[in-house]
């Protein structure tokens, strides 16, 4: 091969739709999909019309959502297509309308239902990445782009809100739903600890197991102050018996040994029990009912709830959190005995990167809930003041619009993290790609993190081992390398599921005769 055909090879490679593909997939992929599952996820909006005797409760049906390509709204009330350019110039939004199906429903429970007002509404405005596929530029000739007054060699995944060119930073996470086995120290003790991320639905709970210094394993989730003893906990899920337990986190007779002694300390002996001893630390000084409500709650919400799958019994789920509970005990062991060593968080495989689509998804999700309440507000208006009750007057288009826009302008997201929108560096041409190929670690500037800054061995060939700032950002602001691809999107979870199961791989959920669950 000679010089010419390289040349060539590398300039088919580093084509414009290569240097930004990564954000461009993921966008897209949030436009076709993520959108779609977020609204699906939501389904209904619940009123409080009907609370009152005699009066027929109300809801919203949620359905189909649609985008379109990026408008501009004239003076005259005319409606034109926006190129970027142009929102540019006019320090404007290059965003496009929202479409939802929503249909008013009378009646249920007792009553028939009647479907009040069915009708496709706009609910807002979604700020649209410049060469997506919803962008009014995607399938322009270099002469096209041209004419219209655009940059043919701009790579584009960027926003322009209020004119400004804006680009959302990747972000480096630790993987969620994943067993990651640690010693920590905690009053001058070194103490084994495994954690998992249990994330659903952008619902992120950190769950610990830990094994104290006499050689008891204690749990911690949200919504639970302290720690709850581990025999206690898989007893309120289900596992009742001595022997379950035991074989459900070890066979091995040093394992067996710690368990035993996890058993003889243990204060409950029985399912009812242990949901007793758990309400009353949720919910103390409540009265016996509340608290037992309280605790099956708080298990069925909190605990593990990446474990939650549709269609599958509460029962179920129970199980599969107590088996789950029993491997984190195992790992802790292990860990103890030397078998195994402590998981490594600087690993690129125990880390995931939120790329646009996922930032986006994780938006639109509370920007949706925030339009959810707004309609909810409406809703219960219209009916004091005996109006019609009609989609079109419930929903204000500005509500969901104004969410989506604001976080894009200042870079304050949803989850309190900041800094995670910039203006893009538009020194040159070189500075533009760097930044739309820069990823952001959330750890913090001031403290060292020696080992978080430090080159790690799995980074060859997809992180850059020299583009990182000199100072406090000193590298935890990395870059991607030049033939980096960002694999994304994995089609059917559970086609995955069999294709594994069918290798031979034992514990995944939701496959015939495989009762223990797996990290995802």
């Amino acid at each position: 091969m000679d010089i010419e055909d390289k040349r060539e090879i590398s300039r088919e490679y580093f084509s414009r739709e290569r240097l930004a593909e990564h954000h461009f997939r993921s966008f897209n992929n949030f436009l076709s999909r993520g959108m779609q599952q977020v609204v699906d996820e939501k389904e209904t909006i619940d009123t409080d019309i009907g609370d009152k005797e005699g009066e027929e409760p109300v809801y919203v049906e949620l359905g189909d959502v649609r985008v379109v390509t990026p408008r501009v709204r004239e003076a005259d009330g005319s409606e034109e297509l926006l190129y970027p350019q142009e929102a540019r110039l006019r320090n404007i939004t290059y965003s496009a309308p929202v479409f939802m199906e929503m249909a008013v429903i009378k009646g249920g429970e007792e009553e028939e239902e009647v479907v009040v007002d069915q009708t496709e509404t706009k609910i807002g405005r979604m700020p649209i990445m410049v060469g997506s596929d919803k962008c009014n530029i995607a399938d322009f000739t270099r002469e096209e782009l041209i004419d219209i007054g655009e940059d043919p060699a701009d790579p584009g995944g960027y926003f322009i809100v209020n004119g400004s060119e804006r680009v959302l930073m990747t972000s480096e996470d630790l993987a969620p739903n994943k067993i990651l086995a640690e010693t920590d120290t905690k009053y001058g003790d070194q103490i084994e600890v495994a954690k998992t991320f249990s994330q659903r639905r952008g619902y992120r709970a950190l769950v610990l197991c830990e094994r104290t210094r006499d050689g008891l394993l204690e749990v911690s989730f949200p919504s639970v102050s302290g720690s709850v003893n581990f025999v206690t906990l898989v007893r309120a899920l289900g596992l009742e018996s001595d022997e379950e337990i035991v074989h459900r986190v070890s066979d091995d007779p040093e394992i067996v040994k710690f368990m035993l002694e996890n058993l003889e300390a243990a204060e409950v002996q029985t399912t009812e029990e242990a949901i007793e001893a758990l309400g009353k630390r949720v919910a103390s000084g409540q009265g016996k009912n509340y608290q037992l409500k309280r605790a099956n709650y708080v298990i069925d919400r909190y605990l593990l709830p990446h474990l939650h799958e549709e269609g599958v019994e509460e029962e179920d789920v129970r199980i599969n959190k107590a088996y789950y509970l029993c491997r984190m005990a195992e790992a802790c062991f292990e860990l103890a005995l030397e078998r195994r060593e402590a998981d490594d968080k600087d690993h690129y495989a125990n880390k995931r990167l939120k790329v646009s689509g996922d930032l986006m998804r994780d938006l639109f999700r509370t920007a949706l809930n925030k339009l959810a309440r707004d309609v909810k507000y409406q809703l219960e208006r219209a009916n004091m003041r005996n109006r019609q009750l009609s989609v079109s007057t419930v929903v204000r288009s500005d509500v969901l619009t104004e969410r989506l826009e604001h976080p894009i302008a200042t870079g304050n997201w949803v989850g309190g993290r900041s800094g995670v929108s910039q203006l893009v560096d538009r020194t040159d041409y070189m500075g533009v790609l760097s930044h739309l190929r820069r990823l952001r670690s959330p750890l913090s500037r001031s403290q060292p993190h020696f080992e978080a800054r430090d080159l790690h061995a799995t980074q060859w060939g997809r992180i850059c081992p020299s583009e990182t700032p000199e100072g406090p950002n000193c590298g935890l602001v990395k870059n991607f390398a030049q033939a980096m691809e960002l694999s994304q999107n994995v089609e059917d979870e559970q086609e995955l599921k069999q294709e594994l199961a069918g290798m031979g791989v034992e514990g995944i959920p939701g496959i015939e005769g495989i009762d223990a669950p797996a990290d995802d």
